[in-house]
């Protein structure tokens, strides 16, 4: 069985299934403490993991920690079941240069917007994964750290796990572990397919990136994805007073107690790339000129 022309990873088709069922677990276990754990980890793995070290940190250098910092983001980011660190920011690289290209972008809605949301997660990746990560994250490849927490990203959950089993029995795993994977999974997958679907564009960029306020919100900031598009070093993705971004916070945070710098922003010519006001409800992919 295919889809798209990718044959089926049945160990991933196996394991997301039994995340989503595990899932509902949570509707007949719900505690107030079970629900504050989900929140905060939720933010922990989303947030922190993610957006601001997965994403930003990692991906596009936006700014620079130390790297006992560095490693512990990276921790937080195995907690979203969304792959090792060398591997998530080897695809996302791979997405930029090829963005929205039929057959060619990992994950672009082109090919279908199911597709673009969880079918390619579904899907062997149609290339030999050491190689491709080798060319689009040679630096992490080359740290035996992130090596080793590339091999072995799936272990924070089961510790994580077993901790709370044992500190809240199954309402406590059913909302910290399942539901929640669950929850951070779709919210970035909704950056990949309904961001490049849906919203209004600020920027003149060659593809079909979008800012939509909805995905902002449920990814933390990670939604104003025309913003990050137009200038992907940008460790600010919100640019308009509306456009909130929680992890930019965070990152400013990070700052503030010295463990972030040399922040990346917008460049002083940023205006001129930006659509005329009556075109930015437009989501059609625009022929401007390629930002880095």
């Amino acid at each position: 069985m295919t889809w798209n022309g990718k044959r089926f990873d049945w160990i991933n088709v196996a394991y997301f299934t039994a995340l989503h069922l595990g899932a509902l677990g949570a509707l007949f276990s719900f505690s107030w403490p079970a629900f504050l754990v989900f929140l905060m980890l939720c933010w922990v793995s989303a947030a922190l993991g993610i957006g601001v070290t997965y994403h930003r940190l990692l991906t596009h250098r936006g700014f620079k920690t130390p790297k006992v910092v560095e490693y512990f983001g990276a921790l937080c980011g195995m907690l979203a079941s969304e792959g090792g660190p060398i591997s998530w920011v080897a695809m996302h690289r791979a997405h930029h240069q090829l963005s929205d290209r039929p057959g060619r972008d990992l994950h672009t809605p082109n090919d279908g917007f199911w597709w673009s949301h969880i079918g390619w997660v579904l899907c062997h990746l149609g290339a030999d994964r050491r190689a491709f990560e080798k060319t689009h994250a040679p630096e992490m490849v080359a740290d035996p750290v992130h090596r080793f927490l590339n091999r072995f990203h799936l272990l924070p959950n089961v510790v994580v796990g077993l901790g709370l089993y044992a500190w809240g029995g199954w309402s406590f795993v059913f909302w910290g572990v399942f539901l929640r994977v669950v929850v951070v999974l779709h919210a970035t997958w909704f950056v990949n397919s309904a961001a490049h679907t849906w919203g209004y564009r600020t920027y003149d960029t060659p593809e079909g990136s979008t800012n939509l306020w909805w995905v902002g919100l449920i990814a933390w900031g990670e939604g104003w994805h025309n913003n990050h598009h137009a200038f992907q070093r940008s460790a600010r993705h919100g640019h308009e007073w509306w456009e909130l971004d929680l992890n930019w916070f965070a990152i400013r945070a990070l700052s503030a107690l010295g463990l972030a710098r040399e922040i990346k922003l917008l460049p002083e010519n940023a205006e001129r790339f930006r659509l005329p006001r009556q075109s930015v409800a437009t989501v059609a992919p625009a022929a401007g000129t390629a930002l880095s």
